[in-house]
């Protein structure tokens, strides 16, 4: 049995040490697929080599920024660990990589269905970190509010695909299959 198991939360919130947590637990192989971002400070680049460096040696790493889906997917073996650090990042170079200006919400939807349905249907466990950014101030560009409501809608289809999502927060993960997905009256015994 193939599982997905998401992971989201804010920055410096815990996510990607918890998904590598996981992915070392898994016994197997682990590629790390990475949408590498354009690094034009030192305190970025940092943040990248540290994230780099708390990874085993063993595991393999895939930088993918620039690369459709359709062409680094299928090279992960299904017998690894697929862990994707991050969708956001990954998402972000989709719409705007390569200089591309994506305006149209529709087109961008359309791109983002495209990528989390192949994530879903990976034949191989998929351990996904993902930004939660919808719980902070509103964008202030067309092109930020575009990328923060294309996410979050990516990250609900993702993970009414997956087996477990947690959302995690302050370095706890807290699991968002065990709550309901409508609210309910609480009852009074």
């Amino acid at each position: 049995m193939m599982a997905l198991v998401v992971f989201t939360g804010g920055a410096r919130s815990g996510k990607s040490a918890a998904a590598s947590r996981l992915a070392e637990s898994h016994g197997s192989a682990v590629v790390v697929a990475v949408a590498g971002v354009a690094v034009d400070d030192t305190e970025m680049a940092a943040r990248i080599e540290q994230h780099r460096a708390d990874r085993p040696s063993a595991w393999t790493t895939m930088e993918v920024a620039g690369l459709p889906i359709a062409e680094w997917l299928p090279a992960v073996p299904a017998g690894a660990v697929l862990l994707l650090d991050c969708l956001g990042t990954l998402l972000s170079d989709v719409l705007w990589g390569d200089g591309k200006q994506l305006t149209d919400e529709t087109e961008a939807e359309t791109l983002a269905h495209a990528l989390t349905d192949a994530l879903a249907a990976r034949a191989g466990d998929t351990i996904i970190v993902t930004n939660e950014v919808g719980m902070g101030v509103v964008p202030v560009s067309t092109s930020g509010r575009l990328f923060r409501d294309v996410l979050g809608r990516a990250n609900a289809r993702l993970v009414a695909h997956a087996d477990a999502a947690y959302l995690v927060v302050c370095g706890h993960s807290i699991d968002l299959c065990a709550a309901p997905t409508d609210p309910v009256w609480p009852t009074h015994e």
